[in-house]
């Protein structure tokens, strides 16, 4: 009898006891939504990212449209956003009636490319939506330069930022705003959730009250206020995006061992980096000087020798035939995520090629993020590692 093979996903929620638990509080004390612990946990994040003002909301996408609102997005402006990215990032400009404009990436990072963003910009550009992919910050000296010098806004796109730093400063602080991801594929989560960061009191009080229907004060603050059957008045018409404190429960739990929870995909990763670095046909994450990365995905490149040469469908059909080798042998893996200007939506409705944004399209077709997460096995990253290193029929 063979033994059975060992499967290892790309992903995998590691949660403490305490952390389970911790979602009974709010059950027991029957507050269930935004109340003390969605502050609590909002004070735990400024507090790790050093943010002035931290804002909870019910997903990284939400946050994203929340400060795009704040910041006075209108339909008919522009906004520039990497082409290389999860559909929501370009998704929010959509939703305010703006349009997208799509810009090319740096192949060695994954990142929005300076240069291609300050030659999309027009009279109608309002601002610029940066992401910090994989959890490697981008470029943000020469962004932010660029978006003052035109007098853009700048929302840093921090899904995958938590624990990534740039020249010292973590991400989430750089730009107008920041916004975070607490998917279950995220370091930190809440099942569904986000978190909206900022250094500008003013821009944090509008997205406080855009987030609860436009109300100047919270449920929480009206009852425990002097006259709590009075309601609130409303100065915006805002959105229902509050997060719960149930999510919020959970996500201040692991915010107690948020360095622990970095430091273990810092160590997974330079494991990878050491085994896999002796391999011609697989490019490892970019990590330059003076980028802390926080390894919220372990997204490589693909047989680059071929993609620099421009040979990116012979390189895309044998990604695939590999990434179905591992898949059959326990380990699941990825393309690192999608140029959005191919996905239907954005290609039928701007008339976008796939060579349009070259790089983006190259890292679509040719990109596979390994297994990265915490209270990863050894004997799991070793199993990876064995069938990484086979080379590809």
């Amino acid at each position: 009898m063979t033994d059975p093979i060992m499967n290892v996903p790309i992903a995998r929620t590691s949660l403490t006891e305490a952390e389970i638990n911790s979602v009974l509080g709010p059950l027991e004390s029957g507050w269930l939504v935004q109340g003390p612990k969605v502050r609590e946990f909002e004070e735990k994040w400024s507090r790790f990212t050093g943010a002035d003002h931290s804002l909870a909301v019910t997903s990284c996408t939400t946050g994203l449209h929340l400060a795009a609102v704040a910041l006075g997005l209108k339909p008919g402006d522009e906004v520039i956003v990497p082409a290389f990215t999860w559909i929501a990032t370009a998704n929010i400009v959509e939703h305010q009636q703006a349009k997208v404009v799509f810009c090319d990436i740096d192949l060695e990072t994954f990142n929005i490319d300076p240069v291609a963003f300050e030659a999309a910009i027009t009279e109608r550009t309002r601002g610029v939506v940066p992401v910090h992919l994989f959890g490697l910050a981008a470029n943000m000296d020469e962004i932010s330069a660029i978006a003052r010098s035109h007098g853009l806004w700048v929302i840093e796109d921090a899904a995958c930022g938590f624990g990534a730093k740039y020249k010292g400063s973590h991400v989430g602080t750089l730009g107008d705003a920041g916004v975070f991801s607490f998917h279950p594929r995220k370091a930190i989560t809440t099942g569904e959730g986000g978190m909206v960061t900022t250094n500008d009191a003013d821009l944090a009080e509008t997205v406080r009250r855009l987030r609860d229907h436009g109300a100047v004060i919270s449920d929480l603050q009206r009852h425990h206020g002097p006259r709590p059957y009075l309601l609130a008045d409303h100065t915006l018409a805002g959105f229902n995006q509050r997060m719960t404190d149930i999510q919020a429960a959970l996500g201040s739990a692991q915010m107690d061992r948020a360095d622990a929870i970095i430091q273990e995909r810092r160590r997974l990763a330079a494991r990878y980096d050491q085994a896999l670095s002796d391999i011609e046909w697989l490019r490892p994450p970019a990590s330059p000087d003076g980028f802390e990365h926080g390894y919220q995905s372990y997204a490589c490149l693909f047989m680059p020798e071929q993609v620099a040469k421009g040979e990116i469908a012979f390189v895309n059909e044998r990604r695939n035939n590999w990434m179905d080798f591992l898949q059959q042998n326990g380990v699941s893996t990825r393309p690192a995520t999608h140029a959005v200007h191919m996905l239907s939506f954005y290609a039928e409705k701007y008339a976008l090629a796939k060579d349009a944004f070259p790089r983006a399209r190259a890292a679509n077709d040719c990109s596979v993020s390994l297994p990265l997460f915490h209270g990863m096995t050894e004997a799991e990253q070793e199993h990876v590692i064995a069938l990484v290193r086979q080379p590809p029929a």
